[in-house]
């Protein structure tokens, strides 16, 4: 049995020339793995979230602000792993693995050094970037303890986010999701003992929660560097392919840069409308927080599906294949669509519910539900604006959905928010989200079918 298990996982990883054969084949050999992955660590999310959630809502709202401060960190983080999976798809797709290795170093070193500058600001400001953001009190305290780990284990973070890009671009799904699966068994197996004190361990709280998160990942990076230097998967990087190359830099950096401008804009956002929402109380904040990472079960596919249209994208430009890349987006964010259709029926009916599970205090389920049945009716239009977007980054046209969700973010949703949060209250912000999600998807498909994309020179 485990031969037959072994040898099913080698032929999961075979390589695949991703750039001929069926498109639907490609996309769902590269969006399955990638979607366990994904689901495994949304359930890291959401195990980190019940167990804090036990210890009241001041600690949820601790986590939860943190969560927002954290999304600002990852600006950079998916910056560099668009430019890393565009160019190593661009090269893959050319037959140019080598190539695709060089890239992939750079995109490491890039990282390290950036995730050591990161450690030291966190450590240092954790507590004034929480204050700006309106923690106080308890949730100040919380949250202090557990950002200030968080950021100290930061090369951890940025290294998973790196090695599942250079996979990813490759081609390879399957590898990142096994190490994924090894982290989060991990990471929950930790968790409820640092959290609460169980046997020898110390009793952490808040704090334990983040220790267990950076102690399962650093177990993923051991891993994961095994995999690089030793050839293990679709790519082999050697120790000389680290050596510093601007140049490389400079051309990861280039697709990279209007991604990270487009992260920071959401996550701005994200910090914006906490700001808006912690007005309402904690109660508000706390509600907010369950929907948000309960939202990511939502975009969970999306997320996935999105990642292989721009792979697919970007290896059938390698290939000089651009009708087979257009092909590949449509059909990724048409499979998307009529899943999320499905799920928004089912999260409207059982919203409060699920809500329930986590934290039954009546506030916080009250908060949660308006929030998911107000927004939901906007995700027909939302898959359009993740995967299309995504596949045009893929293609190296990171520019076109960096203007995009400028208009959708700053010009539509923010305004909306400030203006209904006074005149309806809560369910205003809500409100906010729903009209912006629509927009954004509807300009989306509108730019996407100009095709500019397919000319991008990386």
């Amino acid at each position: 049995m485990l031969h037959k298990i072994k040898h099913g996982f080698s032929r999961l990883r075979q390589k695949r020339d991703l750039t001929s054969g069926s498109v639907a084949k490609n996309i769902w050999i590269l969006a399955i793995p990638l979607v366990l992955g994904d689901f495994l660590q949304t359930c890291s999310n959401l195990i980190d979230m019940f167990w804090v959630g036990k210890l009241g809502p001041d600690a949820l709202a601790a986590v939860a602000m943190s969560g927002s401060i954290l999304m600002v960190v990852a600006t950079f983080l998916m910056g560099i792993a668009t430019g890393t999976t565009a160019l190593v798809a661009r090269y893959v797709g050319a037959k140019n693995d080598r190539e695709a290795a060089r890239f992939a170093a750079q995109s490491i070193v890039m990282g390290l050094a950036a995730s050591f500058v990161l450690a030291i600001f966190g450590f240092l400001f954790s507590h004034q970037l929480l204050i700006f953001m309106g923690a106080k009190d308890t949730v100040l305290i919380y949250g202090t303890d557990y950002l200030r780990i968080i950021f100290l284990g930061s090369l951890t973070m940025f290294f998973f986010f790196i090695f599942f890009a250079i996979l990813r671009g490759a081609g390879d799904a399957v590898t990142p999701a096994v190490v994924l699966m090894f982290c989060v068994v991990i990471g929950a197996t930790l968790e409820p003992f640092l959290v609460f004190g169980i046997g020898p361990f110390p009793r952490l709280g808040v704090a334990g929660a983040a220790l267990a998160e950076i102690c399962a990942q650093m177990v993923g990076v051991i891993i994961g560097t095994e995999i690089l230097l030793r050839g293990r998967s679709h790519l082999h990087l050697h120790l000389h392919d680290f050596k510093i190359n601007f140049a490389y830099m400079w051309r990861i950096i280039r697709i990279g840069f209007p991604t990270s401008l487009q992260m920071g804009l959401r996550s701005l956002m994200g910090v914006v409308m906490m700001l808006i929402v912690a007005s309402f109380g904690t109660g508000a904040i706390a509600g907010y927080g369950v929907v948000l990472r309960l939202s990511m079960i939502l975009m969970l596919p999306g997320f996935s599906l999105a990642n292989s249209a721009a792979t697919l994208v970007g290896q059938n430009l390698g290939a000089g294949e651009p009708e087979r890349a257009e092909k590949s987006a449509w059909l990724t964010a048409s499979y998307y669509a009529v899943f999320m259709a499905v799920v928004g029926i089912l999260g409207f009916v059982f919203g409060p519910q699920v809500i329930h599970f986590f934290n039954s205090d009546p506030q916080v389920v009250a908060v949660g539900t308006a929030f998911i049945r107000i927004t939901i009716f906007s995700y027909l239009f939302v898959p359009y604006g993740i995967v299309l977007g995504r596949s045009m980054a893929g293609a190296g046209d990171a520019v076109s959905p960096l203007i995009i969700t400028f208009i959708g973010l700053w010009l539509v949703q923010i305004p909306l928010a400030l203006i209904l949060a006074r005149s309806i209250g809560l369910n205003g912000v809500w409100l906010s989200f729903l009209i912006a999600n629509s927009i954004n998807g509807v300009i989306t498909m509108g730019w996407f079918k100009v095709g500019r994309w397919k000319h991008k020179i990386v």
